[in-house]
């Protein structure tokens, strides 16, 4: 994706099978596996910012290759207060990203593409959160 391009999805099914909606504020969604170093420290990352209890930013956690399983147990041992979707066929992943986890996509509140990062590189969240 590139800045000012629609994202496609408005809502989507999480791992309790309830409906995310994606609501009329900012978003930050994040493509990312489980088992990956570079994702596990951009969630930390992200838990321990003020933006992960800020209302103003709806979050949401797309687990690539991911099972409602393998989702459900990182968000208990990460403490996550957000939804996470599961990815099994890396459709939504491979409808936003070609390489590398984890993606941050940061969207306006008309879901339009702010800004792309790849959280391999340490300080990915904190440009896209200085953007907020």
């Amino acid at each position: 994706m590139k800045p000012g391009e629609s994202f496609k999805h408005s809502q989507f099914t999480d791992i309790e099978n309830y409906i995310v909606q994606l609501k009329n504020k900012k978003k930050l969604i994040i493509l990312f596996a489980t088992w990956c170093a570079d994702s596990q420290r951009t969630i930390e990352q992200l838990q321990a910012s003020p933006w992960v209890n800020n209302s103003e930013l709806q979050i949401i956690a797309i687990g690539r290759e991911e099972n409602s399983a393998s989702l459900a147990q990182f968000k208990r041992d990460y403490h996550l207060n957000y939804p996470l979707i599961s990815d099994e066929s890396r459709t939504i992943y491979n409808t936003y990203a070609n390489k590398g986890i984890p993606r941050l996509l940061l969207l306006d509140e008309d879901n339009r593409l702010i800004q792309e990062e790849n959280g391999e590189d340490v300080y990915a969240l904190e440009r896209l959160l200085n953007l907020l």
